[in-house]
């Protein structure tokens, strides 16, 4: 009797790895849960083209409607599993009711991280994770008014560039020095930082929200810890996200910043695989454990877990990657160039014009890099990462030497 797959997370990292069990592994019974009313969707639309209005609300979603019909994967939405019985092999959903499996997949993935300062629970603050959260900010920011938002990561920075688009004033309360700062460090960080600043933004750096006051139950002034008090009719907060571990901690579960897997995303249990934001994962690339809550992960990790849990050949050697549009910059990084991982910083064109290529180097080897407005290079990138070899900075910076041909006697 074939295997039953049960899949926990209706999210991109699940459904992609629905579609590999059914692709790879025969007519055997899949189950994917979800605790949104939406079949699955991938979420760079929801701070990007969506949330602008550029793109259609079909255009979010992974499959076409009748994909999970027409393929035999039994989609139930609206769902909330409660526990995981790992004895019996079972899934506790929260109408008492449960579902039995073989293999179970966990893509739980993330939460925004919450903003706990007194106010926090007032009318007009917004979080950026679902679709329906996408939908109520894009509301909001089409009324237009004074926008803070705490926070000048990812989410930050994308919202902001989505709230000048609607014409809203925007300030970004930022305990950093500078945007991005953990994700680039401070030599990108500050090309984004001149980026929103040229577009009207203003930014208090070294400050955090300390307090949120209102009138009517709604949002009317931030207080900084510096003491600032910023006029609010929206409050975005984008203070990072954490990973959805509950079902595993009560499981007994590894975790440790989230759900802990080796190089094929299985758990400490031989049963059960996770992938996507919530998985701690082994990557045979950069040769440790990382987790990655980035549209990339989601979409190479459902896979591998699929392969593992069909017994097949799977490795994690998926050279981490993100993608960016705000304004009028695009922009894809490969690798993780997050500070204490590099020495330096060696550019390939013009940075003036948002028209480059940013290498960041440890030694002379080249450890992550990211593509501004110039295409088609990104593959040529993650080949250099995966080598690890030495390259020769100056043909590394020079716009005439391909990219194949930067290594150090190349």
């Amino acid at each position: 009797m074939a295997e039953t797959f049960v899949i926990v997370g209706a999210s991109l990292a699940g459904a992609k790895a629905a579609q590999t069990l059914r692709e790879e592994g025969g007519d055997a019974p899949i189950v994917l849960l979800g605790d949104e009313p939406d079949r699955p969707y991938e979420r760079p639309p929801l701070s990007k083209g969506y949330l602008l209005g550029n793109d259609e609300r079909e255009s979010v979603f992974v499959h076409r409607p009748g994909w999970y019909r027409e393929n035999d994967v039994d989609l139930r939405l609206s769902v909330t599993a409660t526990a995981i019985d790992r004895q019996a092999r079972r899934v506790r959903l929260a109408d008492g009711s449960s579902v039995g499996y073989d293999k179970l997949l966990l893509s739980t993935g993330s939460s925004p991280r919450q903003l706990r300062v007194p106010g926090a629970d007032l009318g007009g603050v917004l979080y950026l994770r679902r679709l329906s959260d996408s939908e109520a900010l894009k509301a909001a920011l089409s009324r237009g008014g004074q926008v803070v938002i705490a926070g000048a990561g990812w989410i930050g920075l994308e919202t902001a560039s989505a709230a000048r688009h609607y014409g809203c004033d925007v300030t970004v309360v930022e305990p950093a020095p500078c945007p991005l700062y953990a994700a680039l460090g401070p030599e990108l960080g500050a090309v984004f930082e001149d980026l929103h600043r040229a577009h009207g933004v203003a930014f208090r750096f070294g400050e955090g929200v300390s307090e949120l006051r209102g009138g009517d139950g709604a949002v009317r002034q931030v207080l900084t810890s510096s003491g600032a008090q910023l006029a609010a009719d929206i409050v975005i907060v984008g203070i990072g996200a954490v990973p959805n571990t509950a079902l595993a901690d009560e499981a007994g579960l590894d975790v440790d910043n989230g759900i802990v897997v080796d190089q094929s995303l299985r758990t400490s249990d031989p049963a059960i695989f996770a992938a996507g934001d919530v998985a701690s994962a082994f990557n045979t690339v950069l040769n440790r454990r990382i987790r990655v809550e980035h549209w990339g992960n989601a979409l190479a990790s459902g896979p591998v877990a699929a392969r593992g849990m069909l017994g097949l050949p799977a490795t994690y050697d998926w050279v981490p990657y993100f993608f960016s549009d705000q304004y009028d910059l695009g922009m894809e990084t490969a690798g993780v160039p997050e500070p204490g991982g590099y020495d330096d910083v060696v550019y390939r064109g013009d940075k003036e014009s948002l028209e480059f290529i940013a290498f960041w180097l440890r030694g002379d080897a080249v450890v992550a890099g990211m593509n501004v407005n110039i295409w088609d290079v990104n593959d040529d990138i993650q080949a250099l990462i995966r080598a690890g070899t030495p390259v020769d900075r100056g043909r590394l910076a020079d716009p005439a030497v391909p990219l194949p041909e930067v290594a150090v006697g190349g």
